[in-house]
């Protein structure tokens, strides 16, 4: 028996309740940012391993700790991205001299090499999804209020 009424060949549209809601808005755009990475950048670095390697870079011997919360991650996260780097070679962990429980995060020559190949990747992927905002005040504005945005709902997160 044929169903009377058939669904249509088009795919659904999200309810309205969805579609203005910032936090699913946030998730489409996180899971979008997420699949074209592994395409473009690295299919085996995540994003939050290349904030760490790009915050130890910019910072060699700085603690574990004080790294988290440069990268917005929880210090048992953090903990276990440094472990994952430092096996792969690409991160340095040492015991901190005057505090046995502090690890200092430093970068591998290897861990160096990544970075810089991820990094000129996703300097790329970066212009490719802000390219409907050009180079100047409007994409500077763009970024100044996804800043404030996270900063806001970060802010929300620990209340």
């Amino acid at each position: 028996m044929t169903d009377p009424h058939p669904a249509p060949a088009t795919s659904a549209m999200p309810p309205a309740a969805l579609a203005n809601a910032p936090g699913y808005q946030a998730r489409r755009l996180y899971q979008a940012y997420l699949a074209i990475w592994v395409r473009a950048v690295d299919p085996t670095l995540t994003g939050p391993q290349f904030a760490v390697l790009t915050t130890v870079d910019s910072a060699p011997g700085h603690d574990q700790s004080s790294m988290a919360s440069a990268v917005a991650l929880d210090t048992s996260t953090m903990a276990d991205i440094a472990r994952r780097l430092e096996r792969r070679g690409l991160l340095e962990r040492r015991t901190a001299a005057d505090d046995g429980r502090r690890k200092l995060l430093y970068l591998t020559s290897e861990g160096e090499r990544v970075l810089r190949e991820a990094n000129d990747r996703a300097r790329a992927l970066d212009e490719r999804l802000l390219e409907s905002y050009p180079p100047g005040d409007e994409r500077a504005e763009l970024l100044r209020q996804l800043t404030a945005l996270a900063d806001h709902w970060e802010k929300l997160s620990e209340d």
